[in-house]
Formats: C-alpha cells, structure tokens, sequence
C-alpha cells in the first residue's frame, strides 16, 4: 500500500485502508457511517466490501483524516497511562471535564489532550470517539454488557420516537438510552450495577439532550433486586440486559407483581428481565429489548412465552444479523413489547422479522419477504417457538439466472485468485531469512518502535513493517512452540504468543517486501475463503434446480455414452429404455 503508483483499478480492504491511514479499522468503519463522501464500496461482499485504492487516498488528502484520528490516538494512550484498565472510568472523568467540572481529569496530558481534541469536534463527538475504542479494547471486558453502535442503530430503528420517558434499566455507558427515542424525549432514566458505567451514560445521556424538559437521572444499583424507580411507566423502555445470569435473585422475588406472565426459572433471567422492562411500560407504551436467539425457543422457558403471547405483550420479534454484540458473535434478537391501552383492540398476531441475512450495519426496514404476520394461535403450541426464521420464509430463486450469475462470478474470482498468490522463487543457501539472533516482538514494544492498538501493531516511526511482524507472528513454527490462550489477535496468534514470538533481523527495505508477500497471502486467504462459501452455494442452487425442474442438465456430447455406459445388466435387456423412463 506504499506509493502512489498502483494499478488504476486496484482496491483495497478495511484493514489496508486502516494501515495506510495508520488509524485503526473501527476508525474506518466510523468514517463510513460518519461521512456520507466516504468512497463506496466497489466489490467484495457486505462483510468485507472492497475500496477503489485511488479513490480512498484522494478522500484522505482531501479530508486529511489520519491527523485528525492521531489526536484521538493520543487522548486514549493519555488515559491509558493515567487510568490503567479503568478506562471507563476515565470516559467518566472525561465526561465530567467536557462538561466544565475542574475537577474531572486530574491527569494534566490528558486534560491537555481532550481540549485539543474538542477544539475541533463537539463534546458528543469526543465521547462517541471514546466509547467506540472502548468497546474494542480489552477495557470493555469490566463492563457486564456494553452496546455496540450498530446494535443501538438497530434499536433505534425499531424504537420510533416519544415525547414522553425513556428508561433502560441495565443501561450500562448509555449507548441504548442515548440513541433511543429521538430529539422529542421529555426525560431520560436508567439504572445500572457498574458505578462508572452510570457516570459515563449520565454524562452522555446529557451532552446529547442540553436541552431537554428535566434532568438526566441513573442510578447505580441492580435493577432486578434494588429498583430504583419501582413506580415509573415508561413511554418507552430499552434494555440489553446480562445473559446466562444463575443467580438473578429468584428466591428473593418469588411473589414480586412484575411476573405478570409467570416466575422465570433459575436459568431464565433474561425472561426476567423481559418481564421487568414490560413492567415499566405505560399504558399504550412499548419496550424494545435485546435477547440471545436461543430466549425464542429455550423449553425452559415455553411457559412465560406462552403467556406473554396469549396475553398480547409480544407485538414483534426481529431476528438481527451476526455482528452486532461487542462480545461475541452470536445471533441475537429484538423483542418488541407493547402495553394495549385500556380501549385498545386485544392483539391478534405477532410480526415475525428475519434479518439475519442483512449486513451489520442495516438496512433494518425489512423487504416483504423478511416478515410475516403470525396468528396467536399457530404459536401457541407445545414449543412456543418463537424464531422468526421458522415463519419467514424466503422466496424460491430464479434458478437459471442466479446460477448463471455465480458462475460468471466464480470465474473473474478464479482469476482475481492466482493473481493474489504472489510468484515466490526459492531462497538460495541454508537457513532462514537471516541468520543473526532474532529479536521479540516483546523488545520492539518494550523499545517504541511498535505499540499495540487494540489488536493492531501499528510501527510508530516507520522502522518496523506491521505486515511484517504479524506474517513472521503467525507462522507455523512460531505457533508451534506454543502460545497462551489469553486473547487472539486478528492474525490468529494470541496477544501473549505475539509478544513471545520472535522475528528475524533484516533492515525496512526487506520488512516491507516480506509485509507485501504476507498481505497478499492474507488477501488470497480471505478471497478463497468467499470462494469456497460462493461455490457451495453454486452447487446447492444447481443440485435445488435440477432436482426442481428449473434447470436441465447440459446437452449430450460425442462419446457420452462410452464414457458413461448403461447400468442395466443383460437380464434387463428386455426392457428398452424407453420403457423405464415413460
């Protein structure tokens, strides 16, 4: 990615383009959502879209991008070193100095570096920025559950817009109850059990509505045992709450009146929860919460299901696509609660939305194929399942089109592949790429001519070739001798193995011709990978279509049949082949 001499149609991934920029991915992935002159992707798939290289470096010369982010870098390097891995704690400091209290950030680089960050963004802006390297770091693990911004778009989405309450009673840093409900809101409440967490959303909650009717409140606290607003009816309520939870106070809350639908059982706390959002909806109101998958049809769980839908609570469930959690990659779902109205109509069905196919980043208005309405009834069965995917379906294909399409795909791919594993000639003499002593990646860190940056190796001044450290870090010999399993980076060595692994000495002119050979072997990699995933659906498409009488095999050649004799055997002889085929 060096140089402006590439190819006029050469293209470029997330990560490269994070690599030239020398920011991190997430910032790019921000520029994409933030900047509507962001160039479009010019292939690739939703996942992992491909960038005209031209294109990107005249937007980055234009908007000169890379600076702006290193004052950001420079921000979260000061509070790392003033904070340690109480980083939001840090954000609430940050806050609290955004906002005019001297007191807030006691650390005089870090101070210095927020006023110059703010002197070009608004406050709201520095906080986001924050939070999104928050969630990426290994800070995020001291929150029980931090939103992701795609997931709060998501949310948001779905919510609509009040003019009345918003309340999220696990609100963690803010993230739902700040996206949630749009410019209209009177007044924003929330509650959480992490102290710092509910400095961060109060602050953020506050930042975004300087205007609003009445004050920010959250409280610190658990919600399901320690209610801090046992009276409130919200207008609307959104909640990610905790999963897996064992002890969620059931003995303690055995008669409480917010299981309205039945006691959750020891291993059903995010029914539970389910259950205390709808408790706080008003009359007319509706709640927005965000539950694993597996909540829709767990059998542990079919008795409150079963009534919260013959009661009328469940009005949606939408099934979101992978990617949206800061924790994992699991598929999750959107429960949509309403509270009828005393002169509203009972409900009669339950919209069913399948977005699990859509990118993470939307769109989220589903297409007419990707909902179904669901009578009560055709739910209310002995599983109470209710996954969306089990009543939406998908239309049939147009066979003979989509499989002519993926094969004229496959074969451009095909070619674009041999042309991504470089041409490498063997190397003359005995060992390996150099003979001197090698050196730990640990030294280099441990000297500052590479820093870590979530799970980038970013060279600070330019001597070390990142590309370089990660091929040599993740190479069959380095893995080998072994690595410990306390956290992977995105090479697939774990950040301790990376420290321990070591590197042959060579001078930059030779790291970087080593970096070229290994990002092209990582973009060959990831290109055999969706040609691998494209070819399976070829062949599912072409075995459905012939199988279904949308497609017909290919024409018969010269030699066919003495290159594919008839199985029938002499005793069959008798009967012709135009019998056994009428």
């Amino acid at each position: 990615m060096s140089g402006g001499d590439e190819a006029p149609d050469a293209t470029a991934t997330a990560a490269e383009i994070a690599r030239l920029a020398g920011v991190t991915r997430a910032a790019v992935s921000n520029w994409r959502r933030r900047r509507s002159d962001f160039p479009a992707p010019v292939g690739g798939t939703p996942a992992s879209p491909l960038f005209s290289l031209a294109d990107v470096r005249r937007w980055l010369e234009g908007r000169r991008e890379g600076r702006e982010v290193s004052g950001e870098a420079r921000l979260w390097q000061a509070l790392r070193a003033a904070h340690g891995e109480e980083m939001v704690g840090a954000l609430a400091a940050v806050g609290g100095h955004l906002r005019g209290d001297a007191e807030g950030l006691a650390d005089r680089a870090a101070r210095e570096a927020v006023d110059g960050l703010a002197a070009g963004r608004t406050p709201t802006e520095v906080m986001d920025a924050l939070v999104a390297r928050l969630l990426e770091s290994t800070a995020r693990t001291a929150l029980d559950g931090a939103s992701t911004p795609r997931l709060a778009r998501a949310v948001r989405h779905f919510a609509g817009e009040t003019s009345g309450t918003v309340f999220d009673p696990a609100c963690g840093i803010g993230s739902l109850l700040v996206a949630a409900g749009g410019d209209g809101v009177r007044r924003r409440l929330g509650q959480d059990t992490h102290a710092d967490a509910t400095r961060v959303a109060r602050v953020r909650a506050a930042l975004a509505a300087p205007g609003a009717a009445e004050p920010v409140r959250i409280a610190a606290g658990d919600s399901l045992r320690a209610d801090a607003f046992p009276g409130l009816r919200a207008d609307l309520v959104v909640c990610e709450p905790p999963t897996a939870v064992a002890d969620w106070g059931r003995e303690q809350l055995l008669i409480d009146p917010r299981w309205e639908a039945g006691v959750p059982s020891r291993g059903e706390s995010e029914l539970a929860w389910l259950q205390h959002c709808y408790h706080h909806t008003a009359s007319g109101g509706r709640a927005v919460v965000v539950l694993p998958a597996s909540v829709a049809q767990r059998r542990s769980g079919r008795r409150v299901r079963a009534e919260l839908v013959r009661r009328g609570c469940v009005a949606a469930v939408a099934a979101l696509p992978p990617g949206l959690a800061a924790a994992h990659a699991l598929p999750m779902h959107l429960w949509l609660l309403s509270r009828p109205s005393v002169a509203g109509r009972p409900r009669a069905t339950v919209r069913m939305v399948d977005l699990g196919a859509n990118s993470p980043d939307g769109p989220w208005e589903p297409q007419r194929h990707q909902e179904a309405r669901v009578p009560l009834v055709d739910l209310l069965d002995d599983e109470v399942d209710l996954t969306p995917g089990r009543y939406v379906r998908e239309p049939e294909p147009d066979y003979a089109v989509e499989y002519a399409r993926l094969r004229e795909e496959l074969e451009a791919r095909l070619g674009r592949l041999r042309a991504l594993l470089p041409e490498l000639p063997p190397r003359g003499g005995a060992g390996g790429p150099d003979d001197g002593v090698p050196v730990a990646v640990s030294d280099l860190l441990a000297a500052g001519l590479i820093r870590m940056d979530g799970e980038e190796i970013v060279s600070v001044n330019g001597r070390v070739d990142p590309d370089y450290v990660r091929g040599f870090a993740g190479s069959a010999a380095h893995t080998r001798r072994g690595t410990s399993s306390s956290g992977t980076s995105s090479s697939g060595t774990s950040r301790a193995g990376l420290r321990a692994a070591r590197l042959p000495r060579m001078d930059v002119e030779r790291q970087h011709r080593y970096g070229a050979a290994f990002r092209s072997l990582e973009a060959f990699e990831r290109e055999l990978a969706e040609l691998a995933g494209m070819g399976d659906r070829a062949a599912r498409l072409a075995r459905d279509g012939l199988t279904g009488g949308a497609l017909d095999p290919p024409p018969a050649r010269d030699g066919d049949d003495a290159a594919h004799p008839s199985t029938m055997t002499d005793g069959d002889a008798s009967v012709g082949r135009e019998d056994w085929t009428r």
